[in-house]
């Protein structure tokens, strides 16, 4: 899944005043929204493990790349420079 976070996201507002960064929670929001594009909504999950490894500027094009079947996956969030995050999705239904 490719997605962008513009420039104007209420996300952005104070993460970090003068040189805005993509909070972590966003780019999980999105990993999320990719499993759930797939398998539909999950209910209740959990990330046990996750690592951000470079930050996601605003309008900077990003992947979700998922591997995995229910209940578990593993991600990696795509960046430009390469790997941004990665984990893994624990769905606890």
């Amino acid at each position: 899944m490719q997605f962008s976070v513009p420039h104007d996201h209420p996300c952005l507002a104070g993460h970090f005043p003068g040189r805005p960064l993509v909070p972590g929670v966003v780019l999980l929001e999105r990993v999320v929204e990719a499993i759930e594009a797939v398998h539909g909504p999950l209910g209740p999950l959990r990330v046990p493990q996750a690592k951000f490894l470079r930050p996601l500027l605003p309008d900077r094009p990003a992947q979700v790349v998922i591997d995995g079947a229910a209940p578990r996956w593993r991600f990696e969030v795509r960046g430009e420079d390469g790997v941004l995050a990665r984990g893994e999705v624990v769905a606890d239904g």
